[in-house]
C-alpha cells in the first residue's frame, strides 16, 4: 500500500451522496474558485486568514497549481465539492497538517455562501472522514476551529466527533489577536 507509510497512490477523486470531491485542475476550476470566494467574502473574511483581499485571477490560478502540485507529492490535499445535481462549486474542503506516522490527519472547510445550510459540508466532512480511515488507515482525524466559530463546530458535533479541549489563547484570529481553539476529534478504537 505505501512507501514508508506514505500511500503510493491517493485517489483524486471520489464521490458522497450529492457530492463530487476532487483535487482542483487549475486551469478549469481557477474562474469558479475565485467567483466562490467572491460570493463568500464576507464571512470568510470573519475566520480564514487567506481572505484578507480578494485574489486576482493570477493569483487563484497558482494557488490552485500550488495545491495540486501539493496532492500530487501527497504534502497536502484540497478538495473542492461539486454538486452532483447542478455542478457547481458548493464549498471546498481538505485533509491537512497530517503525520503519516502516526496517521493522524486534521480536515478543513468552508462553504460557498449560497450554498450554506444545506448539509454539503457535513456531508462532505463525513465522507472525507471515511476516506481517511479507508485510504490512509487513520488512527486519528481532527477538526479544529475557533471557539467562536459555532457553525463550523456544528460539524464535527454533527458527527460524532469527540470535543477533546478548548485550548486557550492557542492562536490568532483574522484581525491578529489572540483566540481560543476548539479540537474535536475521531480516534480508532473509540469513535470508528
Amino acid at each position: 500500500m505505501s512507501v514508508g507509510n506514505i500511500p503510493e497512490y491517493v485517489p483524486e477523486q471520489f464521490e458522497s451522496e450529492r457530492l463530487i470531491l476532487r483535487c482542483p485542475r487549475p486551469e478549469e476550476d481557477a474562474v469558479i474558485v475565485n467567483q466562490a470566494v467572491e460570493a463568500s467574502f464576507e464571512e470568510l473574511r470573519l475566520w480564514m486568514p487567506w481572505a484578507d483581499t480578494m485574489t486576482t485571477l493570477d493569483e487563484q490560478l497558482e494557488i490552485l497549481q500550488n495545491a495540486r502540485a501539493r496532492y500530487q507529492n501527497r504534502e497536502d490535499f484540497r478538495l473542492l465539492l461539486f454538486s452532483k445535481e447542478t455542478g457547481e462549486l458548493v464549498g471546498s474542503s481538505g485533509i491537512h497538517r497530517f503525520d503519516w506516522q502516526i496517521r493522524k490527519f486534521e480536515i478543513g472547510y468552508w462553504a460557498v455562501t449560497p450554498h450554506s445550510g444545506n448539509g454539503y459540508i457535513t456531508e462532505a466532512v463525513e465522507r472525507i472522514t471515511k476516506f481517511c480511515i479507508e485510504q490512509f488507515e487513520a488512527n486519528r482525524i481532527e477538526i479544529r476551529c475557533d471557539a467562536l466559530n459555532h457553525k463550523s463546530a456544528a460539524i464535527p458535533n454533527r458527527l460524532g466527533f469527540t470535543l477533546e479541549g478548548r485550548l486557550r489563547s492557542a492562536s490568532l484570529d483574522v484581525n491578529g489577536e489572540l483566540c481560543d481553539d476548539l479540537i474535536f476529534a475521531k480516534v480508532r478504537g473509540a469513535e470508528f
